[in-house]
């Protein structure tokens, strides 16, 4: 997008796509109504995506007229459809959190999950799992701790974050990289790489937030 104070372009490298798994050659006719289910829920799901793109574009151009509008009902946008799209945006081999669900058990009966956890979500009723939580051992010799979440908590998480991306990338500036969709830590290092090469550089800071915020809380307990 143009303009001071939009977003600029993510320079994210592409990636084919995998191919979708195929089946061996039958030794018979496929069965009448077979070929008409899958195109079926192909058409559904298309539709699906369609509805939830559309319901998106809504609240971004509510968010894009009033720059102060305050919004106090998001809930009714977690829909089946956004569920449904948050849970094929998953990894299909992630590991599994503490209730040892994975992506292939969930999909086994996934119109009948999604429609009880919709209905959990809407009625309040929904609680998160404490998340698995794992080590990874990091170059200074600490660890870095990694929560895997559970199957459902992943998908309204991520149904939530595109409901609140749709409002909140209307106020990030082009320089913001963090957390935001299409970007990444590699973006930003390419777009600083870019700033130094053709601009005058006088200094760069490098911090470590983390420690600084616990720098900071020291010296107030100090001082």
């Amino acid at each position: 997008m143009n303009g001071q104070e939009k977003s600029d372009l993510a320079i994210v490298a592409g990636k084919p796509t995998n191919e979708a798994e195929r089946s061996g050659p039958e030794p018979v006719e496929p069965r009448a109504g077979t070929e008409g289910n899958a195109i079926q829920q192909s058409t559904r799901r298309a539709q699906d995506r369609t509805s939830v793109s559309q319901a998106r574009e809504r609240i971004r151009q509510a968010a894009r007229r009033n720059k102060k509008e305050k919004f106090t009902a998001l809930l009714h946008h977690i829909s089946v459809e956004l569920l449904e799209a948050a849970f094929f945006e998953l990894r299909k081999d992630a590991a599994p959190g503490i209730d040892g669900v994975t992506w292939r058990n969930y999909e086994a009966d996934l119109d009948r999950n999604l429609a009880d956890l919709h209905a959990r979500v809407q009625r309040g009723a929904y609680r998160a799992t404490p998340s698995r939580r794992v080590y990874i051992p990091k170059p200074d010799g600490g660890k870095r701790p990694l929560a895997v979440a559970a199957l459902e908590d992943k998908i309204v998480q991520r149904a939530t974050v595109a409901v609140l991306n749709a409002i909140y990338e209307e106020d990030f500036l082009g320089f913001s990289y963090g957390f935001r969709p299409g970007r990444g830590a590699h973006d930003a290092l390419d777009a600083l790489s870019t700033a130094i090469d053709r601009t005058k550089v006088n200094f760069i800071v490098d911090a470590d937030i983390a420690k600084f915020l616990e720098s900071a809380s020291y010296c107030t307990q100090v001082y």
